[in-house]
């Protein structure tokens, strides 16, 4: 299934976001994820944005966020990116202006003497197949070359009820169905040959879980959203742990 290595390897320190969600609606968590990049993210060697960076994105040709496009590009640290559900449409443009590089879902990465896997945890859901066959229609390359075909007005109105729609079937779905499939989870941790970490977000249900796997023992990190607070995974002194802004 993967993937090879991306040759990334973290010796000093990183940290891990996924899910802030990022909408010109939300003028204060775009102000707080740019403070968390001038204040938190400029500390650090590496930055891992794990999915879903914007609550949408209609297309590179949109001129969107541009405050945080100003933020990022005033970062030093090397910046990787793996799509979410709601910013799967990011392109060239936006990743060569940011200096961000796009890894695919999962990517293997060496945290100092660890392996660790990271995606941004939607696959691991498969108990949701609604949600699973919606994922394999807009991820086809025909859905996104008629998406980004459409005026730009046009891709807001789209967008807007696609957002709409989705509300209202989670309202309608249990905990468990939207959760991770925990044998998915084991079957990940194996076809990898049991790297020690999984970070993911998606769920927006943070925790780490302990598996004992094989007489191997693996981690997976769970990132939170930024609806409500925002907060983070540190790598450091060969540890990991959850700060909070």
């Amino acid at each position: 299934m993967l993937r090879k290595y991306q040759l990334i390897k973290v010796e000093t320190s990183a940290l891990f976001v996924s899910d802030t969600h990022l909408s010109e609606d939300s003028p204060a968590v775009i102000d707080q994820f740019n403070s968390f990049i001038e204040n938190h993210a400029s500390k650090h060697d590496f930055l891992f944005i794990l999915g879903d960076l914007f609550e949408y994105w209609i297309g590179d040709d949109a001129n969107q966020f541009n405050s945080v496009v100003s933020t990022l590009q005033g970062l030093e640290s090397k910046i990787y990116f793996i799509p979410g559900n709601r910013d799967f449409l990011i392109g060239p443009k936006f990743l060569k202006k940011t200096n961000i590089i796009i890894l695919e879902d999962p990517t293997l990465i060496q945290l100092g003497n660890q392996e660790a896997v990271i995606l941004h945890g939607d696959t691991l859901c498969i108990d949701d197949k609604e949600y699973q066959d919606f994922r394999a229609v807009v991820r086809s390359e025909k859905w996104k070359k008629d998406f980004i075909n459409q005026e730009i007005d046009k891709r807001l109105e789209i967008c807007k009820d696609l957002r709409i729609k989705s509300s209202e079937a989670q309202k309608s779905k249990s905990n468990i169905l939207m959760d991770v499939n925990e044998d998915e989870v084991k079957k990940l941790f194996k076809d990898l040959n049991f790297p020690q970490i999984m970070i993911h977000g998606h769920t927006h249900r943070p925790k780490k879980h302990e598996y004992l796997l094989d007489n191997n023992i693996c981690n997976r990190w769970v990132l939170d959203d930024w609806y409500d607070s925002g907060s983070f995974l540190v790598w450091k002194g060969g540890k990991l742990h959850t700060e909070s802004l």
